[in-house]
């Protein structure tokens, strides 16, 4: 197991996208703080530069770099591939954390569809293979970091094209780090990052300040590098409404409809409802 102090440290370099705002600043100051070398990648210009400031005055100025990137676009993912080398040599941390959650159903129109998919399914799916042959190739170790969901685990109904996205960011990370354990001489690990109810411009809505259920997008970077300390794939972060015995009955329910053979979802099933409850409530 790699020791993270030998990644979080002075002279070694983190990406995070979606880095302008959320748990992707919340990250991006942590790895500051440890002496990184940062780049933020995002979009919104105004909003890039607040957060590159807020960095340097954690970093200074060398060390920090704030670039626009539309990760839905592999073209652009390239770009920021290349200035990130030009200007630090290698990559020690990706974190592939972009993500949007415009609503839709299933008939829905097809562009939200499109730009979810585009966005937080393949743009893990490209920052990871845009980054990682040479974060392999450095021979140094490293961490490649992927933001999925809970949604993408027990798949609730509403906004199914964002639980397909997270489904798929699931399925790829499980078969990145197979790949990475297996393949010689390799340093680079992978990991999932599967937060709770977070209070970010993703999830706050109309609300102007923090629910108390929610965690701070702090919290949950402290909950992942801790998680990463001990060297666990699937970071699954509680917060202060749900605990990590709810998070696992409901994902133990979720795969028991296919081994109870019960209707999809049946969580939310008139017939199985109580059931679900009964289940959730055992001791």
């Amino acid at each position: 197991m790699t020791n993270i102090q030998d990644i979080f440290k002075k002279s070694n370099v983190a990406v995070v996208t979606g880095g302008a705002s959320g748990i992707g600043l919340a990250a991006a100051k942590y790895f500051a703080g440890q002496g990184m070398s940062v780049v933020i990648a995002d979009l919104g210009g105004d909003r890039l530069a607040t957060a590159a400031d807020e960095l340097k005055a954690i970093a200074g100025e060398e060390d920090v770099m704030a670039v626009e990137t539309d990760v839905a676009s592999r073209d652009s993912l390239e770009a920021l591939e290349r200035a990130v080398l030009q200007r630090f040599g290698r990559v020690h941390v990706l974190m592939n954390n972009a993500g949007i959650g415009p609503e839709t159903s299933i008939f829905s129109a097809q562009p939200n569809w499109d730009h979810i998919f585009a966005v937080n399914l393949m743009g893990v799916v490209n920052g990871t293979r845009v980054f990682g042959p040479k974060m392999l190739s450095h021979g140094e170790p490293g961490l490649i970091i992927n933001t999925g969901s809970k949604q993408g685990i027990t798949t609730p109904p509403g906004n199914p094209a964002y639980n397909i996205s997270k489904a798929g960011v699931k399925v790829f990370t499980e078969a990145l780090e197979h790949e990475l354990r297996n393949t010689a001489a390799a340093k680079i690990s992978a990991h999932l990052l599967i937060p709770g109810f977070v209070f970010t411009g993703l999830t706050k809505g109309d609300r102007a300040e923090k629910p108390a259920g929610a965690w701070t997008p702090e919290q949950t970077v402290d909950f992942m590098v801790e998680s990463l300390a001990r060297g666990d794939f699937y970071i699954l972060c509680p917060d202060n409404d749900v605990s990590r015995a709810v998070d696992e009955r409901r994902m133990a329910w979720a795969m028991g409809d296919i081994i109870e053979n019960r209707p999809p979802l049946s969580r939310w099933h008139k017939d199985h409802a109580d059931k679900f409850k009964a289940f959730l409530e055992q001791k």
